[in-house]
């Protein structure tokens, strides 16, 4: 009986320690496009977050407490990102890498603004989510990368001296994301100059642009902007070749991904895209990099983005001294650089990044590099 007794209270010991363990660790929801057609955006998310969480963790944790990551799945989808979102605050995690899509993040942003958890989104551009976020009160909305507004004022006047005089079409997707960009670049466009000959919505998930191909066709069309995702840009481009229509192509970040290559094809050879400044070219990113590539995985796209997300919630929590969410936020804006893969970064008080810099790439051969701007 003694025995028993002794091996009872050593077993309730255990599970006590180990409750305690857990309790320790510092949870982070990783949310982004885990299924469907831009599972490629989910994929760069959770690679990015997994190779961040196991350096800090191989390096002693945030303050000896280790980052525990829960990934879900939002489909890029409005609806299905606030069911997951209700999901993640009801288990009681206060930390959120995501959302990628804005349509996503911006209905999301109302439920952790609501449970007092700190979202910050890798990949997120549409003004409105912290703009919003600013007039509400909510501090805890936070993106560490670039707004469509400050994209539009980088490549719209670019545009219009580039192609001045030429048939300039602007097209758009019609999601928070596609819209936004594709307005932001209108918009200094026209105020550097040059008007666009047509401007319109397309509808995602079409597998058939002939009929747009042709619209294109009757305007001669020299230059195609289309805030959108790579499935519709990549057909696009397949499809004028059919029809034996060629122009420039220029989208915004979200071709950086091999699979915009394997949808358009040669079609896509010369396609431009903007990109915050190549985070793989950075010194600070080698060691992460290499890790990421000797799992077989290429940190294109946004990966870099979410491992630096986590370690800017990492360093919000060292320097709050405390996962309160608020303290965690208002640590990240206190003006001090912080150091990350994609080099330092610093937030303004909306929780937007400061000084964001592009590059302009072009695909060529199914690889894209960034090109001399002129």
């Amino acid at each position: 009986m003694k025995t028993t007794k002794f091996l009872g209270a050593a077993l309730l010991l255990a599970a006590l320690s180990t409750s305690a363990a857990y309790a320790e660790d510092i949870s982070i929801a990783v949310v982004g496009p885990m299924t469907g057609q831009l599972a490629t955006i989910g994929d760069q998310f959770k690679q990015g977050a997994q190779a961040a969480a196991e350096a800090i963790n191989a390096a002693g944790g945030v303050g000896g407490r280790q980052i525990k990551l829960d990934i879900e799945d939002d489909q890029c989808d409005p609806k299905q990102a606030v069911s997951v979102a209700n999901r993640i605050v009801g288990n009681g995690v206060k930390f959120i890498d995501g959302h990628a899509c804005s349509g996503s993040s911006i209905p999301a942003s109302a439920v952790y603004a609501e449970a007092g958890a700190l979202m910050m989104s890798p990949a997120s551009s549409n003004p409105l989510m912290t703009d919003d976020a600013a007039k509400k009160g909510w501090s805890t909305i936070m993106r560490l990368y670039t707004r469509d507004d400050a994209q539009g004022a980088f490549i719209g006047p670019w545009i219009a001296r580039k192609y001045a005089g030429k048939n300039v079409v602007v097209l758009h997707d019609k999601s928070a994301y596609g819209q936004g960009v594709a307005d932001a670049v209108k918009k200094t466009m026209n105020d550097a100059g040059l008007k666009d000959v047509l401007y319109e919505g397309i509808n995602a998930g079409e597998k058939d642009y002939s009929a747009l191909v042709t619209k294109l066709k009757d305007l001669k069309a020299d230059v195609v902007y289309f805030g959108g995702y790579h499935p519709e840009g990549g057909l696009i481009m397949r499809q004028a070749a059919e029809q034996g229509l060629k122009f420039q192509l220029i989208m915004p970040d979200s071709i950086a991904s091999p699979e915009f290559w394997q949808v358009a094809g040669p079609a896509g050879e010369g396609t431009m895209f903007v990109f915050p400044s190549d985070p793989q070219a950075r010194p600070e990113a080698r060691e992460a990099i290499e890790k990421i590539k000797g799992k077989g995985f290429a940190p294109e796209g946004f990966t870099l983005f979410s491992y630096a997300t986590i370690q800017a919630i990492a360093e919000g929590v060292k320097r709050a001294g405390s996962d309160d969410p608020a303290k965690v936020a208002a640590a990240l804006k206190d003006g001090k650089p912080i150091s990350t893969v994609v080099g330092e970064v610093v937030f303004d008080e909306k929780g937007d990044l400061k000084n964001a810099k592009y590059d302009i790439n072009q695909w060529h051969d199914g690889k894209y590099a960034p090109i001399k701007q002129d």
